[in-house]
């Protein structure tokens, strides 16, 4: 006999907001299964508003909140039991953040946590990556957000180091990150891995996400410090035109994935890494398994 439980994660980041419902498998004597029954993403560039001038705007609550309606009647058909909202870093920055998710819950009845960098990183870590954890190797995990990124080392399958940094696409794309948070994030990155040999990356994103379904590999392979290179400097040569129209990138994708590039490209630089692997997981991921579990 299988039970199935239905849960529900919203991501409200800096560059979209996405609405993931799992299926979750319960069988007697094996692990739970957690399958995707649906994901839905909407552009809607929250980043924009708070890096830029501090505030989400009228016209972006109003897109949020027809949003969140959408999403509370698509978890109605499914018959969701459970579900948790989270904001990340354009929420926590925006000064009418906590304005934006009350009008939210009264007028969608959808209820917004806004996370700190810290939990939004453990929720991440949360998603299951034993696949990819092998015995006696090492990994940096790199989550790329539009507004941050979170980065946790593992060694022995175990978390020994972990932070976030204001360091996002969307803030690359308004030339909101100066040299001094690039310099951190590098010693940060040789100062947890230096103890270790073979580092490996795990990638987390969108954007990193469509770099490996351009490359057209299996999901349990890894993709190679020279790919991710050649993919860079690949995109620079395209015009923001021609990654929509040549590579079928989204628009809201297509001025984004260069800085993201970057970012996975100096991580793997600066902990040595010569591979990245690409789970498809998330913060979404994340926050079903947490409430599955129990953690959050």
């Amino acid at each position: 006999m299988i039970s199935i439980k239905k849960y529900a994660a919203i991501d409200i980041g800096s560059n979209a907001v996405r609405l993931l419902i799992s299926n979750i498998v319960e069988q007697e004597g094996k692990e739970p299964q957690f399958n995707k029954s649906s994901l839905v993403r909407v552009p809607v560039r929250l980043g924009q508003d708070a890096f830029t001038v501090g505030e989400i705007t009228e016209e972006n609550i109003a897109r949020m909140v027809d949003a969140m309606k959408a999403y509370k009647l698509l978890m109605k058909v499914h018959k969701v039991e459970r579900y948790m909202a989270c904001a990340t870093s354009a929420m926590r920055e925006a000064y009418n953040g906590q304005e934006v998710v009350d009008i939210i819950q009264r007028e969608a009845d959808i209820k917004i946590d806004i996370i700190d960098g810290k939990k939004e990183a453990a929720i991440i870590a949360a998603t299951d990556l034993d696949e990819f954890l092998k015995p006696g190797q090492h990994y940096l995990f790199v989550d790329v957000g539009g507004g941050s990124t979170e980065f946790s080392l593992f060694a022995d399958g175990k978390i020994v180091a972990s932070k976030s940094f204001k360091n996002g696409t969307v803030r690359l794309l308004n030339n909101m990150v100066n040299d001094v948070v690039w310099q951190e994030i590098e010693k940060w990155i040789k100062a947890v891995t230096e103890p270790y040999e073979n580092i490996n990356l795990i990638g987390s994103g969108g954007n990193i996400n469509k770099l490996f379904k351009l490359s057209g590999k299996k999901q349990d392979k890894p993709l190679s410090y020279f790919y991710i290179h050649s993919q860079y400097q690949f995109l620079n040569s395209l015009s923001y035109e021609q990654r929509i129209s040549e590579l079928g990138l989204n628009p809201d994708r297509a001025d984004v994935i260069i800085y993201a590039t970057r970012i996975y490209l100096n991580a793997m630089k600066w902990s040595g890494a010569r591979n990245i692997f690409v789970p498809k997981i998330g913060l979404s991921d994340g926050i079903v398994k947490a409430m599955y579990y129990g953690s959050i």
